[in-house]
């Protein structure tokens, strides 16, 4: 039977065992991209063939990215419209009901939920959309509709910045499409309140996934002084405050994201527990240890400093620096968190590094746990980069 859609096919020499276990990526150079390939135009649908013709799923393409096809369907012959949409978005929120009590969290992680490039964060009846591949802007609106259908959420902000889109070769022209949005968002977790802004913030306004890392470092931090590096909108620190702790500095370069942690720490009558110092980071610290501050507990949770292999190196030497400022500030026997979302820097690369920090500080350490994204950021154990974060908690000895 003839296909609708343009047939694209493997190279003879790309092996198609790691795309029929689960793979959702083809890279341009596993293609043959002779001119009617290169012509489809981006966010098309396509039947995708091995070199010998044989079917390996239905992908959308697009010849601008390294990316060019992304899986969406095993079946070559499926229709992806509202109603396949709203399929996968009932399987996303069956999840997160069951994980969650309130509907706060990440409702869409991209290829791992089964919508290649997609990423919705849900703020109750609020949702912001992040469509990083062609395919998905494509069918923004079919998108909205189904997403309105299956949760009840009545507006939607779509956030077009970011480097994903600028690689997909997609314009940064988002905002509110659905509904209104009046001011920032308060958002319940760990017990804190955080302010999301979901127009003006990073990302889609908060993170949601370092909720987990927030819960164990809540724990540590009970009955002492915290300091909350790179802190966007009071994340960590604000969680210490809900748990008990004394007081938290929190420290980011910018004035709104502070301003925003001032406001959660007032929703969360911690207002005189919580003193924020906008910033450089590293400038911050250097003051800080000349100061003599010293803290039960720190974290240092910036952001990617190697979002891609290129500036690995240069990362790794950043997150060092990171330890190693950071150590001087932390008492004898407190506790040191170090974060990374960088996928390019996996685990074990960002552990030595951070050792190495430590190390040159003179501090030794205990580790005493890794945290990773919540469950509400399921990794798709065939692709790498969906297990991005990283958190290690360490105990610095006497």
């Amino acid at each position: 039977m003839s296909s609708p859609f343009p047939v694209v096919r493997l190279k003879p020499k790309t092996d198609p065992r790691r795309l029929r276990r689960g793979f959702p990526w083809v890279y341009a150079n596993e293609l043959v991209t002779d001119r009617r390939t290169r012509a489809i135009s981006p966010g098309s649908l396509a039947r995708l063939e091995d070199a010998e013709g044989r079917a390996l799923g239905l992908v959308a393409v697009n010849p601008v990215s390294k990316i060019f096809c992304r899986v969406l369907d095993r079946d070559p012959e499926a229709v992806v419209n509202e109603d396949w949409l709203a399929l996968r978005l009932s399987r996303a929120l069956a999840l997160r009901d069951q994980l969650y009590d309130a509907p706060f969290y990440r409702l869409v992680h991209a290829e791992a939920d089964g919508l290649p490039g997609v990423i919705i964060d849900r703020f109750g009846d609020t949702a912001v959309i992040q469509p990083n591949a062609a395919w998905a802007d494509l069918l923004y609106d079919e998108m909205c509709r189904a997403l309105m259908g299956v949760t009840g959420i009545k507006t939607i902000v779509k956030s077009a910045s970011g480097r994903a889109r600028t690689l997909e070769g997609l314009d940064d022209q988002g905002g509110v499409t659905h509904g209104e949005v009046s001011g920032p968002i308060a958002v319940p977790m760990n017990g804190a309140t955080y302010m999301a802004d979901l127009l003006g913030g990073q990302k889609t306004g908060l993170f949601f996934d370092q909720r987990p890392n927030h819960a164990m470092f809540q724990r540590l931090a009970k009955g002492g002084s915290v300091l909350d590096v790179f802190s966007h909108v009071g994340g960590f620190g604000l969680a210490a405050l809900a748990g008990g702790a004394t007081s938290a500095l929190a420290v980011d370069g910018s004035a709104p994201a502070l301003d925003l942690a001032g406001q959660g720490a007032q929703a969360m009558d911690a207002a005189a527990r919580f003193e924020a110092r906008r910033g450089d980071a590293f400038d911050v610290m250097t003051a800080l240890a000349e100061e003599g501050r010293k803290f039960d507990a720190v974290v240092c949770d910036p952001p990617a400093f190697a979002p891609a292999k290129p500036a690995l190196d240069a990362g790794l030497r950043a997150y060092e620096k990171v330890a190693r400022l950071a150590c001087p500030l932390v008492k004898e026997g407190g506790y040191l968190v170090l974060c990374s979302c960088s996928h390019a820097a996996d685990l074990e690369k960002f552990r030595a590094s951070s050792l190495r920090g430590i190390g040159r500080a003179g501090r030794r350490a205990q580790l005493l746990h890794t945290g990773f994204a919540g469950a509400d950021h399921p990794q798709m154990p065939e692709l790498a980069e969906s297990g991005y974060l990283k958190a290690l908690f360490f105990r610095l000895m006497p």
